[in-house]
C-alpha cells in the first residue's frame, strides 16, 4: 500500500532528492521517532529530543492555527519511492506524484521537534492533519551520511537576535507595547538598537530592544493580556518621567555626550539598571506620588567608580547582569528613592555592606 504525494523532482551535487507536499496527518505514520537515550552519540541518526520543546511547538499551532508557518522537513527514505512524473510520459518530467510505501518510515534528519509538535497538535487538534506541509525526501545511505546530513544542515545555522525576534513578531502584545513606546519616548527612539542583541563596541545606542522588553516584562506584570494601546500608553507614561531624571540619557539624547563615553564611564544605560528600574516601577506605579519619589534618580551616582555598586551590580570590575545582580540593583535604587524594601530585598544590600 502506498501514500501518493505530489513532488518535485531534483537533484543536489550528484543525489537525487523530491521535494514533496505532505498532509499533516501523515507524520504520525511516515516519520520514525527513535529516542536516543542511552545510545552513545557516535550510533545515533539525530540529537537527542528535547521534550520540552514539544509543547511550545504544539501550542504555537494551536494557538495560531490560521496562520503559522514551518520551514520544510527534511528526511531519509529507506525503500526506493515510486516516481509517476507527469506530462508526455516519457520519464523525464521533473513533477509527479511520488508513491510512498506505508510501514516504511522515514529518518528525520532535520526537523524532529516540529514533526513531535506536530504529532501532539493532532492529538489536540485532529482538524490540523488536513493541512499541508513541504518534506524534501533523500535517499538512506548509511549511518555515516545521515549524520553528516544532520551536520550540513545545523553547522551554518544563525540563531536570530531577541532584539530581531522581538521587532518582528507581531503576536507577541509585550512586543507590541514596547515597540509603541519606542516610537514615542524620543530618548528610546533615537538611542535603542534594533536589531543586535548586544551593543557594538562604537555603537552610537544606549539601549537593546531586548534590555527595553525585559524591563518592560518587569513593569507589565499583571497587564501581560491588557490592551496594547494601553500598555503602551502606560509605558510612555513611566519611561517618559524616567527619563526626566536621568541626565545622562539627555546628555547623549543632546549630543553633549557620546553613548561610547556613557557607557564606558557609567552603568545608566545598562541593561541590568533597565531591568531593575522596570521592576521597582511596578511597585512604585501603585503610590500616586510616584512622579515625585522619581526625581531621587537624578540624585544617584551612576559612575562604575562609586563603591556603591560593588557586590551590587559589579563584581571584580564588571557589569553583571544576572538575577542577583538586578535584584540587587532594584533594592539600592528603591533605597534611594525612600520606597520600603520587602524582607529579600533589605537581605540583598545588608549582604553587600557586610
Amino acid at each position: 500500500m502506498y501514500v501518493h504525494v505530489p513532488a518535485m523532482r531534483g537533484k543536489i551535487g550528484s543525489r537525487t532528492y523530491y521535494s514533496c507536499l505532505m498532509p499533516m496527518s501523515a507524520i504520525p505514520n511516515l516519520f520514525k521517532f527513535t529516542n536516543w537515550i542511552g545510545i552513545s552519540p557516535e550510533d545515533r541518526e539525530q540529537r537527542v529530543l528535547d521534550e520540552k520543546r514539544v509543547p511550545e511547538i504544539k501550542n504555537y499551532i494551536i494557538d495560531n492555527e490560521d496562520d503559522y508557518l514551518f520551514a520544510a522537513i527534511t528526511a531519509s527514505y529507506k525503500s526506493q519511492p515510486v516516481f509517476e512524473p507527469l506530462g508526455n510520459g516519457n520519464g523525464d518530467a521533473n513533477l509527479g506524484i511520488l508513491k510512498l510505501k506505508l510501514g516504511d518510515e522515514l529518518i528525520i534528519n532535520d526537523g524532529q521537534h516540529r514533526c513531535a509538535g506536530i504529532t501532539s497538535a493532532l492529538a489536540e487538534n485532529p482538524a490540523i492533519g488536513e493541512h499541508s506541509i513541504s518534506v524534501i525526501l533523500f535517499p538512506y545511505e548509511n549511518l555515516e551520511r545521515v549524520q553528516q546530513m544532520f551536520s550540513d544542515l545545523n553547522k551554518n545555522v544563525v540563531k536570530t537576535s531577541k532584539s530581531l525576534d522581538i521587532m518582528y513578531d507581531k503576536r507577541d502584545k509585550m512586543s507590541a507595547a514596547t515597540l509603541a513606546l519606542i516610537d514615542k519616548v524620543p530618548m528610546f527612539r533615537e538611542l535603542t538598537e534594533k536589531s543586535d542583541m548586544s551593543l557594538r563596541a562604537k555603537s552610537p545606542k544606549l539601549f537593546t530592544l531586548a534590555a527595553l522588553y525585559d524591563a518592560n516584562r518587569e513593569l507589565l506584570k499583571g497587564r501581560e493580556q491588557a490592551d496594547v494601546v494601553d500598555n503602551a500608553l502606560y509605558l510612555q507614561e513611566y519611561w517618559g518621567e524616567v527619563a526626566k531624571h536621568m541626565p545622562d540619557w539627555r546628555a547623549v539624547l543632546t549630543q553633549h555626550k557620546t553613548a561610547i563615553e556613557l557607557r564606558a564611564d557609567k552603568i545608566a544605560s545598562h541593561s541590568t539598571v533597565l531591568r531593575a528600574l522596570g521592576g521597582l516601577g511596578l511597585d512604585l506605579m501603585k503610590d500616586d506620588n510616584w512622579r515625585d519619589r522619581l526625581a531621587a534618580l537624578g540624585e544617584i551616582d551612576w559612575s562604575k567608580k562609586n563603591p556603591d555598586w560593588e557586590n551590587v551590580c559589579i563584581i571584580a570590575n564588571s557589569v553583571v547582569s544576572n538575577r542577583q545582580a538586578r535584584a540587587a540593583t532594584k533594592a539600592y535604587i528603591k533605597a534611594k528613592l525612600g520606597m520600603e524594601l520587602t524582607d529579600s530585598e533589605a537581605r540583598a544590600l545588608e549582604k553587600k555592606t557586610a
